[in-house]
């Protein structure tokens, strides 16, 4: 069969898909892609669904070498780079790379997270419906390292894709957020200093929770509750008054007022967010989330309709250096 061989990667990488749902009533974090906005990207790029079983790979670059046949492979995220033998693909294409080559990726300069996705998906062994790593648990795995094997299908029947252009959903508005159900536990003083102040992101964020640093923010009734479901997205404010917005490997229950949840089509982009730079909040409906919701799962659902074939103008092929040498033409 067909694999990526990892020769080298950074801390943290690991195979992830849309998540596990279903069980998180029985502790099982949802885990799943940071970022699900750029997954589907590179997955459709590569002929798959969306939210297919893909590559994660946080803050740093990659190099990977293909073993077993020839591969269709494609690479999304803000400011990633790929590249295999003799030439610079663009981010809007996916590329066939054949058995023995090195494909090198670059890491996110604009962001956090890449994705290399692969014709097929990744084909590591599911578990509760879901390939994704949770790494704090083993449940799907554990992170990657260096002569690690990831199988996947192979072949050169598929045609590699490129998106046109224009196709991109970044943004750097203020996150959006709803209410939460201790919404109630802050005084409209509370309220107006966390929609109005910045909040920074921590060094201490990780794939469970986004710390923020920026001005304090007090519960009315202390700062501890009894145990209950929280989700991605849940923004519960600690001792400290620090605010903490959950991830993908959030736990399942947690005893810290909530003051606010983030909505599910801004998660993504706040995964982006880079260590030490700041984000902004501004409140919602539950309307307007559901709408938005709605809205982002249109945009995934036509992404196969917007991928074109590669040819020979493509934005691939405008992108590399086609010279290999220059001459007067009387030497010839």
């Amino acid at each position: 069969m067909t694999a990526l061989e990892i020769v080298q990667c950074g801390p943290g990488a690991s195979v992830q898909d849309a998540g596990r749902y279903g069980f998180r009533r029985f502790g099982v974090s949802t885990a799943g892609a940071m970022d699900r906005r750029a997954l589907a990207l590179a997955n459709t790029l590569a002929g798959n669904q969306p939210d297919a079983a893909a590559l994660e790979l946080p803050l740093a670059g990659a190099e990977f070498r293909v073993v077993g046949g020839p591969v269709l492979l494609a690479a999304h995220g803000p400011g990633t780079t790929l590249a295999v033998p003799g030439r610079l693909v663009s981010e809007r294409s996916s590329v066939q790379v054949g058995d023995g080559d090195t494909v090198m990726i670059g890491p996110p300069r604009e962001g956090v997270y890449s994705y290399v996705a692969v014709a097929g998906g990744i084909l590591t062994r599911p578990v509760l419906g879901s390939r994704s790593c949770h790494r704090r648990s083993g449940i799907g795995g554990d992170v990657l390292s260096p002569g690690d094997r990831l199988p996947c299908i192979g072949g050169s029947d598929n045609a590699p894709l490129h998106f046109p252009e224009g196709m991109t959903y970044c943004g750097r508005d203020a996150i959006r957020i709803v209410p939460g159900p201790q919404a109630g536990f802050f005084e409209d003083v509370t309220w107006s200093r966390l929609l109005s102040s910045s909040y920074r992101i921590s060094p201490r964020s990780d794939r469970m929770g986004l710390r923020l640093e920026g001005p304090a923010l007090r519960s009315s009734t202390g700062h501890d509750i009894v145990s209950e479901g929280v989700v991605p997205g849940s923004v519960q404010v600690p001792g400290d008054g620090n605010p903490i917005v959950l991830g993908r490997d959030c736990q399942t229950t947690g005893g810290y007022p909530k003051i606010a949840t983030v909505i599910s089509a801004d998660l993504d982009r706040l995964a982006q967010v880079q260590v030490g730079r700041d984000v902004r909040f501004r409140i919602v409906s539950e309307g307007d989330a559901i709408d938005a919701a709605r809205r982002s799962a249109h945009w995934r659902s036509s992404l196969k309709s917007s991928a074109e074939p590669v040819n020979g103008a493509s934005p691939d092929l405008l992108s590399q250096n086609l010279i290999g040498g220059i001459t007067r033409g009387d030497d010839l």
